[in-house]
């Protein structure tokens, strides 16, 4: 027989029959004849023709195994994929006749076993009580491998795309069905798991003769394939199977490459960013003029673009200007944490977008993700913003929400240097807190562009400071400087409706000029508590109605338009009796904080822990290797950062 006739009879037969009529283990081929054009579809019996409306299977769990039905529904899906595979090899031999022989030969081969498994998992579907066709069936494999262009194409697509995926699937699931006692079944899998490790290989085989020279695996793969099709769907939905792998001739380099690459399977990703400077560039649009961050604030904008995978589910995406090393993902795997895909706002070209969702609306931001927007689906919550109203972002926001809340204790906004004004609204301030009073530019964060007058009086230095500041921000936070006894921060998100709703509490760890060192996160945020402040903000402050109902309703109410996240910082502090009190709004983010990271690293470590950034300069030696040692992830690589490191120690 000619390899061609076996090939047209598998590929356009409309009965089961004769597609899985196995063809002689060696065929001739001095006949290929001309090159096929693809049909829009192979041939199939009424019951078996694909469709984008199949049905998928969702595998099931040990729990459900000895279920029959949820057997039998598994076994139909992966049949029909044996059997598309078939037919794809099919189309490689018609499509191709001038492919070299031994290539063809691999092919022929490959697709008889194809037609076998199609038969294994027929029987077994029937000793679960389903045949073959009584579920419809979808045409994926088809959609994405059938207008291939070149041999080269079909190597990638199929033999290193879905067949390597089978490696982590057949050898999981033959292992799970053994246990539950299948052994049948679990012979099957056993079986296509040895044929698909000779059919990857054949495939590496080829994909390396044909690549460019002198480019590796890892990155001539990337290249050649195509979206919707991309490396992490080279991986199955189950255990990574590097061994598997180094059996069928893939390199070292390419699986650590793909053992941390991740992309969204079905659900389109959100776009993560990190923004940090996002005060700094609505100050200056304010202003009327264009912020250019320094040194310092460039190195925060890249050394922690890593942070947003906090924040990030595993099908969404983070933006970054470079991806990070292999050998860094590797790191926060081990330490546990689930990796959201990582790439260049290059890679998103004409990809399907499920929201955009920066640090901060701020103007960078908007100019930023604006290429992106018309590829968001019109039906998510995220969208592409407006830059958030200035005032949003300003230090008078604190004071307003606190006025709302009836505390005497808000502060004051000062907008011009009138030196009678002045004195007279310090002096009221420094009735409160004798200890001093604390000057806050409107959009200065955390810690940055604060000033702490100790006797509650304008020196000259001080003055030239305000002025400074009011040209730059065009107003200054004055309040009193408290006998702080704890900082906290209140984590809310406001929804397209308006409504907000609270997300988490998180301890604030700061300086005494207030500047953010770290946070600590605990499932019960009252256990991180003084018993004595517990006391005090549960019994007499009732910060749990303040909170969730009252301060929550008056975000909704003051603002209008946005959606996303919100921090509230606040404070535990005496009085001038040495009473606790409470200072319900320190100030409002709107925008990501670093409470809110803590509380998405504590969500995916599923334990306690202390979030900080570090600053790389002020690190003895061995004092990173010895925090690491008992514990701590690096989120950003520390070798790759020029000035700050994010760091997760866990705590018990």
């Amino acid at each position: 027989m000619q390899m061609r006739e076996a090939a047209e009879r598998i590929l356009m037969a409309t009965t089961l029959e004769e597609k899985l009529e196995l063809p002689p283990e060696i065929a001739m081929d001095d006949q290929p004849g001309k090159a096929w054009k693809t049909p829009e579809a192979p041939g199939r019996p009424a019951e078996l023709r694909i469709s984008d409306k199949g049905v998928r299977a969702d595998f099931p769990g040990v729990n459900r195994m000895d279920e029959d039905s949820e057997r039998g529904k598994m076994m139909h899906f992966l049949c029909n994929h044996e059997l598309m595979a078939a037919e794809l090899m099919a189309l490689v031999l018609l499509k191709f006749p001038d492919a070299p022989k031994q290539y063809r030969a691999g092919v022929y081969e490959a697709m008889r076993e194809e037609q076998m498994h199609t038969l294994m998992y027929m029987r077994r579907m029937r000793d679960c009580g389903i045949e073959f066709g009584e579920l419809p069936v979808n045409d994926y494999f088809w959609r994405l491998v059938a207008n291939m262009e070149t041999p080269m194409d079909f190597v990638t697509r199929l033999n290193l795309t879905f067949e390597q995926s089978n490696l982590d699937f057949s050898k999981h699931y033959a292992k799970l069905f053994r246990e539950v006692g299948d052994g049948g079944t679990a012979a099957v899998l056993e079986k296509i798991y040895l044929d698909e490790i000779n059919h990857v290989g054949h495939g590496v085989k080829w994909f390396r003769k044909w690549k460019a020279q002198g480019q590796s695996d890892w990155n001539a793969f990337k290249t050649y394939l195509q979206f919707p099709l991309a490396p992490a769907k080279a991986k199955g939905m189950a255990p990574f199977n590097a061994e598997g792998r180094k059996l069928a001739g893939l390199d070292e380099d390419f699986i650590r490459h793909l053992a941390v690459c991740e992309q969204s399977r079905g659900r389109t990703p959100v776009v993560h960013w990190f923004n940090p400077n996002a005060e700094s560039y609505v100050a200056a649009a304010a202003g009327g003029g264009n912020y250019q961050p320094n040194k310092m604030e460039l190195a925060l904008e890249k050394d922690l673009q890593l942070i947003s995978l906090a924040l990030s589910r595993k099908d969404d995406l983070v933006l970054v200007d470079e991806l990070p090393a292999v050998s860094h993902l590797e790191s926060l795997q081990l330490a546990g944490f689930d990796l959201p895909e990582f790439a260049t706002l290059e890679d998103l070209r004409e990809r399907k977008l499920g929201g955009l969702r920066p640090w901060a609306w701020s103007p960078d931001a908007v100019k930023y993700l604006a290429p992106l927007a018309d590829q968001v689906s019109d039906s998510v919550d995220f969208q592409l913003q407006d830059s958030v109203p200035a005032e949003y972002f300003s230090k008078q926001m604190g004071v307003k929400l606190l006025t709302a809340l009836g505390d005497r204790s808000a502060g004051v906004v000062i907008d011009r240097v009138d030196v009678d004004e002045l004195d007279q609204q310090l002096a009221s301030l420094q009735t409160i807190s004798p200890a001093g009073i604390l000057l806050k530019s409107d959009y200065s964060n955390a810690g940055r562009g604060h000033r702490l007058l100790v006797d509650g009086k304008l020196a000259e230095a001080d003055r030239r400071w305000l002025e400074s500041q009011l040209k730059n921000h065009g107003a200054v936070v004055a309040e009193p400087y408290l006998n702080k006894v704890c900082d906290f921060s209140v984590q809310y998100e406001r929804d397209t409706a308006g409504c907000v709703q609270l997300v988490g509490m998180t301890h604030v760890l700061n300086d005494k000029q207030g500047r953010f060192l770290g946070c600590r996160v605990l499932p019960k945020w009252a256990s991180g508590l003084d018993p004595e402040v517990a006391k005090f903000l549960f019994s007499e402050a009732k910060i749990e109605s303040l909170y969730r109902e009252q301060l929550a309703e008056i975000l909704a109410s003051q603002l209008d338009g946005y959606v996303g996240p919100l921090g509230v910082d606040a404070m535990v502090y005496r009085d001038l009796d040495d009473r606790l009190q409470l200072r319900a709004v320190v100030e409002l983010n709107c925008r990501v904080t670093m409470g809110r990271v803590a509380l998405g690293l504590m969500k995916k470590s599923n334990q306690a822990g202390v979030y900080r950034i570090l600053r790389k300069a002020a690190l003895a030696e061995g004092e990173l290797d010895k925090m690491i040692q008992v514990g701590a992830t690096c989120l950003n690589d520390p070798r790759q950062a020029k000035a700050f490191i994010g760091i997760w120690q866990p705590v018990s």
